[in-house]
C-alpha cells in the first residue's frame, strides 16, 4: 500500500496542575501548498482505491489531497498534542492542554475554524453501548447439525443469501473495511484461520491508540466480523467467508465523546485510501459523556453531524456505507444515530428469527423524513462468535448490519465487472425488500432477498417476469455433480429431474418455492452415468423448462 501520509505519534506531555486539557478539532482554510497534486494520485491512494474509482467513473478530487503536513505541524508547534486528522474536512484534531495553546492555534492564518470535541466531565450516567452482546447460550460440536452453516443457517435464509453462495460468490475479491472497538483473538480463533491461511486480513490500525494493535480491547469487532467472515463448516459460516477484510478500531470503549467521530471519519479516510469495497460500521452516537456534546432528534437529519458527513463522504467514493442503525428503540432516544442518518448509508435494523422487530432496534425517520433503517436483517439471537470463541447467540443491530455487509459483498461480487456503482448495489438491496412498496420507520423498507436483488442488478425485474421462473446449472458439461439454482417469481411447488436419452429418471429433486427465491439443487455421485445426452426438467405450478446437458467420459 502506498504511504498514506499518516502522521507520526506524538507523545502526551506532562500537564500543569489544574489544567484539564480538551481534545479540539481544528479545521484549515485551504491546502495551499501541499506536497501532493491531484495528477499523481498514487501518492496517496492505492491503485486499488483508483481502479474502484475508475470503475464507477469518480475522479479524483481536492477533498483527496491529504492535509498540508505543514499546517498539522504548526498547530503541534503552538502546543497541540496529535490525536487524528482528516483529509476531507482539512483538520487536524489534538489536545489543547490550556487556553494559551488555544489561542495559539486560532491564531494561525491558516486555521479557519475550532470545536472541543471531548472532555469528560464524569457526572453523567450514560448506556454501555455493547451490552447488547451479551450471550444468550453457547453451542458444542454435537448442537451444531443444520448443514453446513451450523446456527447461522436461519440468519442467511432469512436474506436468501444461501443461493449466491451456492453459485460460488461468497466474497472473493472483495475488500470489506470494519470500524470498531476492537478484535482480539482474530490472530488465533479457528473460525478465521482461513482468513489467516489465505491473507485476506489485509492490515489495519488502532486510530485510538494510534499504532497498529488491532488484536486487542475490546471483543464487539471480533463478534462483528464474526458474521461475515467465520468459517466454521458444520458449525458457523459467515456471510462472506472468502471476503478480505481490513480492521480498524475507532471506537474508545471507555468514553463516549464526539472524537470517536473523528476517528471514525479517518478510518473511512483510510479504507479508501486502501480501496475498500465496503465499510461496515456497528456504531452509532447520539448523546454523550458530557451533555454538552449531545446531539438532538433534530440533528439526524443526513447533513448536520461531521459522523454522517463523513460517512456520505466516503459514498461518494464509490464505497458501500453499511452501519447498524442502533440500540435505542426501548430507550429514550428511540431513533437511529449518527452515522446511520447519512443519506447515502445503508442503515439496518433488527428483526428476530421469525423476521418481527427486535425492540431494541432504533427507529426512523431521520430528522428530515427519509427512510430509515433502510433495510433489516436477523439481531435477534444473532449467531456470533463471543470472547472466548465460542458460537452462540446475541442481540443487536450490531450483527444484523455485517450479516447484510457481507452478502452485499457477494451481490457486487456477482456485478464487480459489470461496472455498477455502490449506490446500484444499495438501491437494489432496498427495492429486493419485502416492504418495499409499503416501507416504514421500524422496518424501513423490510427484510432483502439478494437472490432478487441479484434478478434485478442483471436487468430482470422480478414484478415483471410473469410466469418466467429462470435457472442456472453447472457445469454443462458435467462429470461427476451438478450444482443448480432455480429462481421464483411465485409460492409454488418444483420438481427437478435429470433424464437420460431413453427417458429415464436418475435424480429427482422435490422442493417448494416462496415468493421471489431461489431454490438450491444438487445432483452428486453421476460420475457412474454413461457419457452422452441427458436433459434437466424442471416441473413448476406455473411451467415447465428444460436444459440439455452432456455427461463426459470419465
Amino acid at each position: 500500500m502506498k504511504r498514506l501520509a499518516l502522521i507520526a505519534i506524538i507523545l502526551l506531555p506532562c500537564f500543569v496542575m489544574g489544567q484539564v486539557p480538551i481534545q479540539h478539532w481544528i479545521q484549515f482554510t485551504d491546502k495551499d501548498n501541499t506536497p501532493f497534486d491531484i495528477s499523481q494520485p498514487l501518492e496517496f491512494l492505492s491503485q486499488r482505491a483508483l481502479d474502484r474509482r475508475l470503475r464507477q467513473n469518480i475522479p479524483v478530487l481536492e477533498n483527496d489531497l491529504p492535509v498540508n503536513p505543514a499546517y498539522i505541524q504548526a498547530v503541534l508547534d503552538a502546543g497541540g498534542v496529535y490525536l487524528t486528522h482528516s483529509k476531507w474536512f482539512n483538520s487536524v484534531t489534538v489536545i489543547v492542554p490550556n487556553q494559551s495553546a488555544l489561542s495559539a492555534i486560532q491564531n494561525l492564518p491558516f486555521v479557519n475554524h475550532s470545536e472541543p470535541v471531548g472532555k469528560k466531565d464524569g457526572h453523567k450516567e450514560r448506556f454501555d453501548k455493547f451490552e447488547l452482546i451479551q450471550a444468550e447460550k453457547s453451542f458444542s460440536g454435537t448442537d451444531l447439525n443444520e448443514s453446513n452453516y451450523g446456527l447461522a443457517l436461519n440468519q442467511i435464509d432469512m436474506l436468501d443469501g444461501i443461493s449466491l453462495h451456492n453459485q460460488g460468490f461468497r466474497g472473493e475479491g472483495m475488500l470489506i473495511a470494519v470500524l470498531d472497538g476492537g478484535f482480539p483473538n482474530v490472530d488465533v480463533f479457528p473460525a478465521f484461520d482461513s482468513l489467516r491461511a489465505n491473507n485476506r486480513l489485509v492490515g489495519g490500525w488502532d486510530f485510538v491508540a494510534r499504532d497498529n494493535s488491532i488484536y486487542g480491547d475490546a471483543s464487539h469487532g471480533m463478534s462483528v466480523l464474526s458474521t461475515m467472515a467465520a468459517n466454521l463448516p458444520g458449525e458457523f459460516v459467515g456471510t462472506a467467508p472468502n471476503a478480505s477484510y481490513l480492521l480498524c478500531r475507532t471506537e474508545d470503549t471507555s468514553s463516549e465523546l464526539p472524537i470517536e467521530l473523528d476517528y471514525w471519519i479517518a478510518a473511512a479516510e483510510f479504507a479508501d485510501s486502501a480501496g475498500a469495497d465496503i465499510i461496515n460500521s456497528s456504531l452509532g452516537y447520539t448523546t454523550f459523556d458530557n451533555s454538552d456534546f449531545d446531539f438532538s432528534y433534530s440533528d439526524m437529519d443526513g447533513n448536520t453531524t461531521r459522523g454522517s458527513r463523513g460517512a456520505d463522504i466516503a459514498a461518494s467514493k464509490g464505497i458501500l456505507v453499511v452501519n447498524s442503525a442502533g440500540n435505542s428503540g426501548d430507550k429514550p432516544w428511540q431513533y437511529v444515530g449518527s452515522p446511520a442518518d447519512g443519506d447515502s448509508v445503508l442503515a439496518i435494523g433488527a428483526v428476530t428469527s421469525e423476521g418481527f422487530k427486535a425492540n431494541f432496534s432504533s427507529e426512523g425517520p431521520s430528522s428530515d423524513n427519509d427512510i430509515k433503517p433502510n433495510v433489516c436483517a436477523q439481531g435477534q439471537q444473532a449467531t456470533i462468535l463471543n470472547n472466548s470463541g465460542q458460537v452462540v447467540t446475541g442481540n443487536g443491530t450490531s450483527f444484523s448490519g455485517p450479516i447484510i455487509a457481507g452478502m452485499a459483498a457477494c451481490l457486487w461480487q456477482i456485478h464487480k465487472d459489470d461496472s455498477l456503482t455502490n449506490m446500484e448495489i444499495f438501491h437494489a438491496i432496498e427495492a429486493s425488500a419485502h416492504k418495499f412498496r409499503n416501507p416504514d420507520g421500524l422496518y424501513g423498507y423490510g427484510i432483502p432477498n439478494f437472490a432478487k436483488a441479484n434478478l434485478m442488478l442483471s436487468g430482470i425485474e422480478p414484478n415483471n417476469v410473469g410466469e418466467s421462473e429462470l435457472f442456472e446449472v453447472s457445469p454443462n458439461p458435467f462429470s461427476n455433480q451438478i450444482t443448480g439454482t432455480f429462481y421464483s417469481h411465485s409460492q409454488q411447488s418444483v420438481v427437478i429431474r435429470l433424464v437420460n436419452s431413453l427417458g429415464q429418471e436418475v435424480r429427482r429433486f422435490e422442493g417448494t418455492a416462496e415468493n421471489f427465491t431461489a431454490v438450491d439443487f444438487s445432483f452428486s455421485g453421476l460420475q457412474f452415468l454413461t457419457q452422452g445426452m441427458y436433459t434437466l426438467h424442471i416441473e413448476s405450478d406455473s411451467g415447465k423448462y428444460y436444459q440439455k446437458m452432456v455427461k463426459l467420459r470419465e
